[in-house]
């Protein structure tokens, strides 16, 4: 497949970072990590790791060709022997991957991915109302990013699609328990961006895109924080690529504040989530998911990466236990409540483990891979039924919802943490 040769991608009206020479380093630490991900044959491949590589300064170029292979290994095999296929989420990842790679898509492989976004979004967007109410089969994230993906290869978008989009963003859809969800808005104001750069609709849907542009810069500043944090920090390497997408550069203090507090928080060895890293790496660049549109493929030898690794947080210590009480609930049934100790620096996904193997109270739980990481779905038999809006919400007490993932969240010595089957 000739599309695989080495490569380098040069952007087009891209206003790249100016990195303080401080950053480089980790910057590069970043990036070598996430090269040692591509190299874990182990791991099923992630598209949103690839698309991270791809909009980097830095590039080992066999290695990401490789993986670009195994990608396409998995989502477009050559016999239907996926038991699964691929949501919309994963699948638009996918062809925003594809698009990093320049690869053409004017075959019949390649039409038929397109097809069935295409496909998925249709069924998204009969399920949304006039106002932008419905229940989605995934969610607003993963539609935005369906849109985005479609956009970026320049392929048509049925208008209602993104019609029912604009209702959603300007109906305010994307909040939960009142609080904006950063992630959401900022991927649906990319999916803006992108068809505001290329407009092929009509003049009143353009219109209507320029307007969602304006409303999303306003409500995620509106989200930001002193420090420079748009919603928690794990959500705001996305807001800061959504700010370079719209033009915002280092010469404004928003955006200047943003990229510090991502610099300190990786310095500190706060991102562990490889998905969330993978969305970080564009954003120190300021670049963003939009920029692979104008992405032009060349050959070139390759650059040096360093070998680098990122600060690691403390990590377990053996000598040393912490105490954790753990509870689920559903509505007002308590269906466990146990004090666990586990070592200093455990996970809650540790936690969890510890529980299930208590001879006196076992915990009975179950987990979903996703491409963010593991997700909790059953606590004790009691799990979402297929087209029932529940989900496990994860609390610390009383109320207040985990930022990170059970595998990276590391619960501190006293912690109550609540498992809540909750309603969306």
């Amino acid at each position: 497949m000739p599309f695989l040769f080495l490569f380098h991608v040069l952007f087009a009206s891209v206003q790249l970072c100016n990195v303080p020479p401080g950053n480089i380093t980790l910057i590069q630490a970043l990036n070598s990590e996430l090269l040692k991900l591509v190299d874990n044959a182990s791991q099923e491949p992630n598209p949103s790791l690839y698309l991270g590589l791809r909009l980097s300064n830095e590039h080992d170029l066999w290695k990401e060709t490789e993986y670009l292979t195994r990608l396409m290994d998995v989502f477009q095999p050559q016999s239907s022997s996926r038991q699964k296929q691929p949501g919309t989420g994963e699948l638009a990842l996918y062809l925003l991957a594809l698009r990093a790679a320049c690869h053409n898509m004017d075959t019949s492989e390649g039409n038929r991915v397109v097809t069935r976004l295409k496909l998925l979004l249709n069924k998204e967007m009969k399920q949304i109302d006039h106002k932008g109410k419905g229940h989605l089969i995934t969610n607003y994230y993963q539609y935005s990013l369906g849109v985005l993906a479609l956009c970026v290869h320049s392929k048509w978008t049925d208008p209602e699609v993104i019609r029912k989009l604009l209702l959603a963003e300007h109906h305010g859809r994307f909040y939960h328990h009142q609080t904006l969800s950063v992630d959401t808005e900022a991927m649906a104001g990319l999916a803006f961006v992108c068809l505001e750069q290329t407009p092929r609709y009509s003049h009143k849907l353009q219109a209507s895109v320029r307007r969602a542009v304006k409303r999303a810069k306003a409500n995620i500043l509106k989200a930001g924080t002193p420090e420079g944090v748009y919603g928690n920090i794990y959500s705001t390497p996305l807001a800061m690529q959504f700010l370079s997408a719209v033009g915002m550069g280092q010469s404004q203090q928003e955006f200047s504040r943003g990229l510090g507090a991502l610099m300190q928080s990786l310095e500190r060895g706060d991102f562990q989530n490889n998905l969330i890293r993978s969305q970080l790496l564009p954003a120190l660049y300021c670049r963003s998911y939009v920029d692979v549109a104008s992405m032009v493929c060349q050959t070139q030898t390759e650059s040096s990466v360093p070998d680098l690794s990122l600060p690691q947080p403390q990590g377990i210590n053996p000598t040393r236990n912490i105490s954790v009480r753990l509870e689920a609930r559903k509505a007002s049934q308590l269906l466990y409540q146990h004090m666990l100790d586990v070592p200093l620096g455990s996970t809650l996904l540790d936690v969890l483990k510890a529980a299930a193997k208590d001879v006196h109270q076992p915990l009975r739980y179950e987990t979903q891979k996703t491409l963010s990481g593991p997700m909790l779905v059953g606590v004790m038999g009691e799990k979402p039924q297929k087209g029932e809006r529940k989900y496990w919400n994860i609390l610390r007490h009383p109320n207040s919802s985990l930022d990170q993932g059970i595998a990276e969240y590391t619960p501190q010595d006293q912690d109550h943490i609540i498992l809540k089957m909750s309603s969306w």
